[in-house]
């Protein structure tokens, strides 16, 4: 292992931050051995903040409708192949219901953009699901909207949103999303939940097509400057119905090797093992909890709609994913020394991060 990037992975653990091209250079040679050892520092610094409890968040998908069309994405409204489906308010009441039971605290609702959830819908349901749990977190992620948007649904109970900001190149944005679609409206979201008090999440795709280490190194300069309480990663994995059918997909070992880099940058960062690891890699989210993660987030979705929702091919949505496998789940996390626990998963505060060394 080289002694120059070894050196750059413990200044990233004490002082949270390099240089762009510092990031570049970890990305474009990184090495199993280099990948190994950022691993092995984050989960030194995960446990220090964390320990070993995994959060898990109940995840209901309330509709494959979508008005836009990414480029990458299988539901898509170009798709005309799609299988479009949307959970009632009651559907989904009825979900965060069964979940409480399975001893979920945390319910992430996501969706395309899809106009029938309007804010009248939305915040009541928001809303229902406060009233019913009132020691629950509510998560939304269903896209761009209005500020006044967010704040209704703010106002109405939500505690997070999940936002993935894809890229932060504006010229790589634009090859994966319609000229509709405007990089600036991505980042004013992101900014206008912030500043409402939404925890925010952020994130990016790993392997996405056209994208280069300089790329990666943009979106991990941003996460660091951005400081959000969240960032979602994933492997890029093609759908057959986009025009990125026979792009390769993204690569499993790099993911994890970037979820390293972003806990060392930020050690009280709530960070998924996400089900695209999973997709790709039977042991891809046991790997991402090995590389730094901390959160893994179950289907509670209905059983009859889960295959409905295909962002990508093959996304796994039956078995042990499924909420109501939680034991296996909790099983797999004990295999490799960690425990499922039944929290809402907050974000640790400053006062519970190891300070960085003089």
């Amino acid at each position: 292992m080289r002694s120059d990037l070894a050196h750059l992975i413990d200044v990233l653990a004490q002082r949270h931050e390099l240089a762009l091209a510092e990031y570049e250079q970890l990305v474009d040679q990184r090495t199993p051995e280099l990948a190994a050892y950022a691993a092995e520092r984050a989960v030194e610094v995960r446990k220090a903040v964390y320990g070993t409890d995994v959060f898990v968040r109940g995840l209901i998908e309330i509709s494959s409708h979508c008005k836009n069309d990414c480029r990458y994405c299988g539901i898509r409204r170009s798709n005309a192949t799609a299988e479009r489906y949307r959970l009632s308010p009651q559907d989904i009441m009825d979900c965060a219901n069964e979940g409480y039971d399975l001893g979920f605290r945390t319910f992430v609702l996501q969706g395309g953009e899809d106009p029938w959830f309007d804010d009248e819908r939305l915040c009541g349901i928001v809303a229902s699901i406060k009233a019913a749990h009132p020691d629950c977190a509510v998560t939304l992620s269903v896209g761009e909207r209005s500020r006044a948007s967010y704040q209704a649904l703010f106002d109405a109970g939500a505690d997070r949103y999940l936002l993935r900001h894809e890229t932060a190149t504006r010229a790589h944005y634009e090859r994966l999303h319609p000229a509709a679609m405007s990089y600036h409206n991505r980042m004013r979201c992101l900014r206008d939940l912030r500043d409402i008090g939404y925890a925010v999440g952020c994130g990016f795709m790993v392997g996405s097509p056209y994208q280069t280490p300089a790329h990666l190194a943009a979106d991990l300069k941003f996460v660091e400057e951005f400081r959000p309480q969240m960032c979602g990663i994933g492997p890029f994995v093609p759908h057959h119905a986009t025009e990125f059918a026979y792009e390769p997909g993204g690569s499993v070992e790099l993911t994890c090797f970037l979820l390293s880099l972003l806990r060392l940058m930020q050690p009280n960062l709530l960070l998924p093992a996400t089900t695209a690891l999973g997709t790709l890699d039977p042991r891809g989210r046991e790997k991402g909890i090995l590389a730094g993660a901390n959160v893994v987030m179950p289907n509670l979705s209905p059983a009859g709609v889960r295959s409905k929702y295909e962002l990508y091919d093959n996304k796994i949505c039956t078995g042990e994913e499924s909420a109501q496998s939680r034991d296996q789940l909790a099983a797999r996390m004990c295999s490799i020394g960690y425990q499922v626990v039944v929290d809402r998963g907050d974000p640790r505060t400053a006062a519970s991060i190891p300070q960085p060394k003089e």
